[in-house]
């Protein structure tokens, strides 16, 4: 889990209220933060990136796996030490501890206020208690958008809140609660927003983005005057269609392998979005699968996954697993590792089993030694390297279209940028030669066309066209 940089708000007069901000966490818990940011914005408070000199400070947290939780608590204690007056917010805040019902708390004290995610109006309400608002707001300030953390050419879009699954390595629902669907029509009028602004690829994340309307049974809402199901395939379906003018990339994330998936693979076929999945599958053997309470099968995910290639061959696939999951023997570790071959997954992330508190995998029989856990995961990276390797050796002589994240020298000198293959900050980029033609430049948050001519590690070699 990383610290995300706030923009600093333009310089208004010293007498305005500055609030300091660290956003850490998932995309998920970034979308959390800049609504936050939003209304801060929007209601006249400046922001800033540091704890000295700010009025108050605002920790949105992670408390997924412990590393999280102790990157939270110890970014807590430094806020509350450079500053002292500390608002908690994030998943971290909706979790008990050992002694109370509210770990921040028991840790912390201090704090002025804890809240659990996705509460931006609390967060204002503690905001409010302790800095008054500004008299004048600057809503002019404000870009229709809202505050962004990313990078101005990408964005996240976050549709849902919340899980109805009961996975039991997972607290999320604990914390962030049962599913609950944005109304169709604001998710579309903040993808439009988000376009408008100069956004090139929008990555629609939640905790299920397969199970999107199912909590409402898929209502009809608006946008523009006209009906559409509060369901992914409608909803990627009109994002497709608003991308086209823009040129701009959609990208799905936490893509689960239900059945009603196989309906979207057309619509990346015929380019209308990235034809880009990012499915956690977590394991591939039936019973770890069943002790993991999953929602599908790995044999099921193999047919579906040759399905899909089969509609559509440029399908990329990235996944993450868990090994050494408990009672995980070492012939269900050999299953994991055949499915990865077969698969072909293109993009592998794998954690070694570490327990949650109050996850109910705690309970299940055969919890193995940490360094069975760390050796498993190593050799199961081993071969998803191996896999990844030989997919993207597959791609040298070809042309692909290529967004720029970065260009030093205006471009002259080459930059870094990413294929449709590429999500942000969790695969590997387009490392872009400085272009042979003169009139030829890179240009952040642009596309160019690039012809591969190899590869390093995880990562194309590309020269500009």
């Amino acid at each position: 889990m990383s610290e995300v940089a706030v923009p600093e708000t333009p310089t208004i007069p010293t007498t305005t209220p500055k609030v300091g901000f660290v956003s850490l966490g998932c995309p998920k818990a970034l979308t959390d933060s800049e609504l936050i940011l939003t209304q801060l914005s929007a209601e006249g408070y400046a922001t800033s990136k540091t704890f000295e000199g700010a009025d108050l400070v605002i920790v949105n947290t992670c408390g997924f796996i412990d590393d999280a939780v102790k990157e939270s608590l110890d970014t807590i204690g430094e806020a509350l030490s450079a500053n002292g007056k500390v608002i908690v917010t994030g998943c971290l805040g909706a979790r008990a501890g050992d002694k109370s019902d509210n770990l921040v708390r028991e840790m912390h004290p201090s704090v002025l206020a804890v809240t659990g995610p996705h509460a931006t109006q609390e967060v204002m309400d503690a905001v409010h208690a302790h800095l008054p608002k500004p008299h004048d707001p600057f809503i002019d300030l404000v870009p229709a958008a809202g505050i962004k953390l990313t990078p101005k050419h990408y964005a996240y879009l976050k549709i849902s809140e919340g899980c109805n699954h009961r996975c039991t390595f997972c607290i999320i629902p604990s914390m962030r609660g049962d599913l609950v669907s944005r109304p169709v029509g604001d998710v579309l009028k903040e993808a439009r927003a988000l376009f408008e602004g100069g956004v090139k690829e929008l990555l629609v994340i939640s905790q299920d983005t397969s199970a999107y309307g199912v909590d409402v049974k898929y209502r009809t809402g608006f946008f523009d005057g006209r009906p559409v199901k509060t369901r992914m395939l409608d909803l990627v379906q009109e994002l497709g269609k608003m991308a086209e003018p823009y040129g701009a990339w959609v990208r799905l994330h936490y893509v689960y392998p239900y059945p009603s998936v196989d309906d979207v693979i057309p619509l990346m076929a015929e380019g209308k979005v990235l034809p880009y999945l990012d499915v956690p599958f977590q394991h591939s053997h039936p019973d770890v699968l069943r002790r993991m309470k999953r929602p599908a099968s790995g044999e099921k995910n193999l047919e579906r996954i040759a399905r899909w290639r089969e509609i559509c061959p440029e399908l990329v696939i990235r996944s993450t697993f868990i090994a050494g999951f408990p009672g995980e023997t070492e012939e269900e570790f050999q299953h994991l590792l055949d499915f990865l071959r077969e698969a072909k997954i293109d993009r592998a992330g794998c954690f070694a089993y570490s327990p949650v508190e109050g996850a109910a995998a705690n309970e299940i029989p055969g919890m193995l030694p940490q360094e069975v856990r760390e050796e498993r995961r190593a050799r199961f990276m081993a071969v998803a390297e191996e896999v990844s390797a030989e997919k993207l050796k597959r791609r040298i002589g070809a042309t692909m279209q290529v967004l720029v994240d970065s260009a030093p020298a205006l471009g002259r000198k080459g930059g870094v940028g990413r294929s449709y293959a590429d999500a942000p900050e969790i695969d590997g980029t387009v490392k872009l030669l400085p272009p042979q033609k003169i009139s030829k430049r890179l240009a952040v948050g642009e596309f160019t066309k690039a012809r591969i001519v190899g590869t390093d590690g995880h990562d194309l070699v590309a020269e500009p066209i």
